[in-house]
């Protein structure tokens, strides 16, 4: 339910952003966000939990990174006009860095550099979060915000596909039916940003 409602930071956005003035609300742009989470929904199997798995703090977490996520894509879109993506992006994740330091503790941390897997770690963290987030940030300098919040939704296709091909997953219709609607929204808004 949590990593389901983290994908809501769109809607969020896009509200923000029709607030703001910033974006003109639109019966395509609220399809999109409607087609995205639907894609969202089947792609993730959510519609499948029971009552038991449905919790409050649960809902909370997947509501709080939906609305962290669009603060963070304002705050970078505000910080932009004072700085260089790449200074933005080194105090982000100093601040990111220092806030996380406190919960983990230098123990587990040193503790990563004690096991044989740690190449794997620094492997992840330099493809999964460095080189995609610093090309990420880098295409927001030029993007509307809302139109990067549901670009970035391409994250769960990307992460199902690593799924299947790396950890011999399977997926089933219903999945095969999200991540298709959650592409041809991605690809039909990135086009259409692209004209106007």
């Amino acid at each position: 339910m949590a990593a389901t409602l983290m994908y809501s930071a769109p809607i969020f956005v896009y509200l923000i952003s029709f607030a703001l003035g910033l974006e003109k609300s639109t019966t395509p742009k609220w399809v999109a966000i409607a087609m995205v989470m639907v894609g969202i929904v089947l792609l993730t199997g959510v519609y499948e939990t029971g009552e038991s798995g449905v919790t409050l703090l649960g809902v909370g977490a997947g509501l709080l990174a939906g609305v962290s996520y669009a603060g963070f894509i304002f705050g970078f879109k505000y910080a932009s006009r004072y700085g260089s993506p790449r200074a933005i992006l080194t105090i982000a994740f100093t601040v990111l860095v220092t806030v996380l330091y406190w919960p983990v503790g230098g123990k587990q941390i040193s503790a990563v550099f004690g096991t044989s897997s740690w190449p794997l770690f620094v492997l992840l963290g330099i493809l999964g979060a460095g080189i995609s987030f610093v090309v990420y940030v880098n295409g927001l300098d030029d993007t509307p915000p809302a139109v990067a919040s549901i670009v970035a939704l391409i994250e769960p296709v990307t992460a199902a596909l690593f799924g299947v091909l790396m950890l011999s997953e399977s997926l089933e219709g219903p999945q095969l039916l999200g991540m298709g609607l959650i592409l041809i929204t991605v690809t039909g808004l990135s086009l259409s940003s692209g004209d106007g």
